[in-house]
């Protein structure tokens, strides 16, 4: 069979990417190429970096989505169904609601792919598809396949070498949709697996796509111990607690691999939110402490925020920035509070009467889609684009960085693509009469 495996592209205008070039690549869509048995020859069309053709034959095309590219995959996936072509759905969205993605394809794969996908080949080779098809137990991570890169566009992805290394998450926190996807346990992949995998890649970048690869501290010791010991040595940035900086040895092990930089989930300033979502592993007053342990060790740090908690008021978006740029934060993702399908946190919006938006594409935390509780939608949308501009404006860039940090040039880049694509967002809500206040708490 001639398969098509399709990553559809952000239409919102703060994570869209330039046609040119995108950050990452598909790894679950180059993993599923791998899964394919040889006899059928697959392409992945990554539709950030390419327009799509649905003239094109194809026997299956399979189609992945977060809940904010559902609409977006839905309209190709009916575009192919228009001409004849079998479509199956799959990712996190259509696992939480696959009788909505059933409405839009032949065939639905809730949850992990390993086993399920397999099965939906042979299915439809014998003409026996089925509409859904789930795992009963999840895939053990042992034995993985190797992913299918050499289908990728390598020169046109800023970081192509992508791994990864656990899967599960036992936080379970309340907005977030990993451990409903992929469940509360951590499964590993066995460490010399791993770095195996990493001494074919080609670059000496590498980005682990965990969702917080410090979780289990034995296994990431294991893991940083052996990284450090390659031949070709590695530069590398994952997901991972703030935790990670209450154990000396791993901090030091995690440096020592070639570890530049981590995405942490700081998600609020307030111990009252965090525990509202279910983020006990977060102590706020070790917070300037650890951020120092991980500068110290040359380790650049992407803080994650989330605005519209219920103990949020209209001063959390000021505090929040101060905090940022007083610890010299490298990066920073500011994020709305979105209740996505199948989480906890929807149940209980939904319970209370709240949500007031369920148009997916408006699902990208960059939109207020509920009521707040202790401000206006209005408020809350005004302070998250407020503290994006003032995050990454020219001085608070230079303030954080100055010239001195480690790989200093690499986060200048990101700083200002970062302020590029936000600057692209301003434009788009002037376009759409959504024009971007001043508000009073901009101080100098």
């Amino acid at each position: 069979m001639k398969i098509a495996l399709i990553a559809p592209a952000w239409h919102d205008p703060l994570w869209e990417t330039e046609k040119e070039k995108s950050i990452f690549p598909p790894l679950n869509l180059v993993t599923l190429a791998a899964l394919t048995p040889p006899q059928h020859e697959v392409t992945i069309l990554d539709e950030s970096l390419t327009d799509l053709d649905f003239n094109e034959k194809y026997d299956l095309v399979g189609i992945s989505a977060m809940t904010a590219l559902a609409p977006r995959a839905y309209e190709i996936a009916d575009g192919f169904r228009e001409k004849g072509t079998r479509v199956v759905l799959g990712g996190m969205h259509p696992s939480a609601l696959p009788e909505e993605a059933a409405g839009h394809a032949d065939a639905v794969v809730v949850g992990e792919a390993e086993g399920s996908w397999q099965r939906l080949l042979a299915d439809l080779e014998n003409g026996q598809l089925r509409t859904f098809y789930r795992q009963e137990e999840r895939p053990v991570l042992e034995h993985m396949v190797a992913p299918r890169r050499d289908l990728l566009q390598r020169d046109r992805y800023l970081i192509p070498d992508t791994v990864q290394t656990t899967r599960g998450c036992p936080f379970a926190c309340s907005f977030c949709t990993v451990s409903q996807f992929f469940g509360h346990e951590f499964r590993f992949r066995p460490v010399e697996e791993v770095v195996r995998e990493v001494q074919n890649l080609e670059g000496e970048v590498v980005a682990f796509i965990d969702d917080n690869i410090v979780g289990n501290p034995g296994y990431a010791r294991r893991l940083f111990t052996e990284l450090a010991r390659l031949p070709k040595k590695i530069k590398w940035f994952s997901q991972g607690s703030l935790n990670i900086a209450r154990d000396e040895e791993l901090l030091q092990l995690a440096a020592a691999s070639g570890c530049i930089g981590l995405f942490i989930g700081f998600e609020s300033l307030s111990p009252a939110n965090l525990q509202a979502i279910g983020k006990k592993v977060n102590l706020i007053a070790d917070y300037q402490q650890a951020i120092k342990k991980l500068h110290d060790h040359g380790i650049a740090i992407e803080g994650a925020f989330v605005f519209g908690l219920d103990e949020d008021d209209d001063g959390v978006f000021e505090r929040t920035v101060k905090f940022a740029q007083e610890n010299r934060l490298e990066a920073a993702q500011f994020g709305i509070l979105t209740p996505f399908p199948g989480t906890p946190l929807r149940a209980t919006l939904e319970r209370e009467g709240r949500i007031t938006n369920s148009d997916w594409g408006e699902y990208t935390i960059s939109k207020v889609v509920f009521e707040p509780k202790n401000m206006s939608a209005k408020t809350l949308q005004e302070g998250f684009n407020w503290a994006w501009q003032e995050f990454y404006s020219l001085g608070s860039i230079s303030r954080r960085l100055g010239l001195t940090k480690r790989h200093a040039a690499i986060l200048w880049a990101l700083n200002l693509n970062i302020r590029k694509r936000f600057n692209h967002f301003v434009e788009k809500l002037r376009a759409d009469n959504l024009i971007m206040p001043q508000p009073s708490l901009a101080r100098q």
